[in-house]
């Protein structure tokens, strides 16, 4: 997935389409989280993500506890041993 960032340090990327399978979104959204917490510096201090909001092209944002940010790579990990 590629991503970018502004100067205020907001990453900006999509994670994919509307034709995706919920699961499919889901997996995209947690290896988002994990590259972001792979390529976080060493010398950054204090929360790294502050806030996460998904939304659509022209949506309303949705906002998610940056702290629960991983739950969604436990439930997919929990989905995939039961299948």
């Amino acid at each position: 997935v590629e991503y970018r960032t502004d100067k205020n340090g907001n990453v900006h990327l999509i994670i994919g389409k509307r034709s995706f399978e919920d699961l499919d979104l889901a997996a995209n959204y947690a290896a988002v989280i994990d590259e972001l917490l792979r390529a976080k510096p060493a010398a950054a201090k204090g929360r790294y993500m502050k806030s996460i909001t998904l939304s659509t092209t022209m949506g309303p944002g949705i906002r998610i506890d940056p702290a629960r940010a991983r739950d969604v790579e436990e439930r997919l990990e929990e989905i995939a041993a039961s299948s």
